[in-house]
């Protein structure tokens, strides 16, 4: 690799082994780079530095339709909340708001992190922790990527099913949905082209044809007046924008600014999830609060089929995610290994485990909810070594990159406190450890303490309290 250049942006640090093209160099070839843009390729091998093509309109086009999902519009029930003690319309609204923009804010840090060093999300960890040590949060992305991943493929051929009026052929859907995953991954710049020239108009016409559509038949406000449990659904939507952060460097990494990088993550996502799980409220309460019935509210309208069809087509940019970042993933253990190889061995893998299973288990779905609850603290701690750490000074980044242990303590912090205020129920015995720890800590968990914000919190200022010690340690 060539040595590490300047960066663009003021303060901005340079990263060892993942070096940023210099600004003047990038204004002086603009020209022939926008040509090329639809021709070039993510990099075969982890060593590589990637091109950066993508530009404002690529990043809102990509996360505009990350942030549209046939799974959030189910999922509006948790917002909503319990038969009996639902929220007011304005209030389940509110918690969608404020909870997407906190939670895609912090999307948005780590997609401009990636943008600065041109490392995947997995790599940028061997600067916070080192190489070796990098490998524990890799191999539980790996894990929960993979469970996504099987999971959006299931998810897509239920709504296939659904709109085609059968309970039958489940496999011929799961395997068009799995090769067509596969293709996406091998082309991952040209798949993200597709999106913004064709998906992402088509997206929206879907979108704005359903929500006029349900918005003329009324929408029910079965909790007038409510806002308990308002801070809890808030919570609940933070949580759905953080689980993309540790896949969000794999993708900006290729972005010519990181200004278009944290604004066109932030506004795609906080404007599609928004949407997204507004327009899924309006048909959940239209289908009196059952989330099994809520697409007979959008095959109830004229020619709702169809356009259900383009979300459903649409929903395997999910698992094209889900499947090229457990490549890219993957890439920080094996840097060497190709890419297309990793990428069709996993698209493989997850179209047969898809295959295989039915659907989820509530323990298994939990598990991938515990999972998740790790990289809540991990970003903290990961925003604050990069911004006030040891980042200012660039990141090692290379496979030589030494241990730091120390800042294992504040991402464990930040994991405890997670639970201790919302242990995940993977298992009885995991609840009840936490239950003991709250009992013995004299600690009840009130509306306002919010898992997601405390666990960002707490190791973020812990982090920032060791970084005079962690400068140190980072370049001795």
């Amino acid at each position: 690799m060539p040595p590490a250049s300047p960066s663009s942006s003021p303060g901005a640090p340079a990263s060892k082994d993942f070096p940023e093209p210099n600004a003047a160099t990038a204004t002086d070839t603009a020209t022939a780079t926008a040509v090329l843009d639809e021709r070039v390729e993510a990099p075969l091998v982890l060593d590589t530095e990637p091109p950066r093509t993508l530009r404002f309109r690529d990043h809102f086009a990509l996360w505009m339709n990350l942030g549209v999902s046939l799974i959030g519009f189910s999922t509006a029930a948790t917002v909503l909340g319990a038969r009996g003690s639902e929220l007011s319309l304005a209030a389940a609204v509110t918690a969608i708001v404020t909870g997407t923009a906190v939670g895609t804010a912090m999307l948005g840090v780590a997609a401009l992190i990636g943008a600065r060093t041109g490392a995947p999300a997995m790599a940028n960890l061997r600067g916070l922790f080192g190489t070796r040590l990098s490998y524990l949060p890799t191999v539980l992305n790996i894990v929960q990527c993979i469970g996504w991943g099987v999971f959006e493929l299931l998810t897509i051929s239920a709504g296939a099913q659904t709109v085609a009026h059968t309970t039958g052929y489940r496999w011929l859907f799961v395997l068009l949905a799995g090769a067509l995953t596969t293709a996406l991954t091998i082309w991952p710049l040209g798949a993200i082209a597709v999106l913004r020239r064709f998906v992402a108009g088509a997206v929206a016409v879907a979108m704005v044809y359903f929500t006029v559509q349900l918005g003329r038949q009324g929408v029910p406000d079965p909790g007038a007046g409510n806002w308990h449990g308002f801070l809890g659904a808030t919570d609940a939507m933070i949580a759905v924008s953080i689980s993309f952060v540790p896949m969000a460097a794999d993708y900006t990494r290729h972005s010519r600014t990181a200004r278009s990088a944290f604004w066109g993550s932030f506004s795609g996502y906080t404007v599609a999830q928004v949407w997204c799980y507004v327009l899924g409220l309006m048909a959940l309460l239209q289908s009196d609060g059952d989330p099994s019935r809520i697409f007979d509210s959008f095959l109830g309208v004229w020619a709702g089929w169809l356009f259900l069809l383009v979300l459903v087509l649409r929903e395997t940019d999910q698992s094209f995610a889900n499947v090229y970042s457990t490549a890219m993933s993957i890439q920080n253990l094996l840097p060497k290994v190709d890419r297309r190889v990793l990428s069709g061995g996993i698209g493989v893998l997850t179209t047969v485990l898809a295959l295989q299973i039915d659907k989820f288990t509530d323990t298994y779905s939990n598990f991938l909810g515990l999972i998740g609850s790790v990289f809540v603290p991990l970003l903290a701690v990961l925003a604050v070594d990069y911004f006030f750490g040891a980042g200012r000074h660039g990141w090692d980044l290379s496979e030589r990159a030494p241990s730091r242990w120390l800042m294992l303590l504040p991402w464990l912090l930040g994991f405890v406190v997670y639970q201790v205020i919302a242990p995940t129920p993977v298992a009885g015995w995991w609840t009840d450890a936490w239950t003991s720890v709250q009992e013995a800590l004299h600690f009840t968990p009130q509306e306002w303490t919010s898992a997601s914000l405390f666990a960002f919190l707490v190791p973020a200022l812990a982090t920032w309290a060791l970084t005079p010690l962690t400068r140190r340690t980072a370049h001795a």
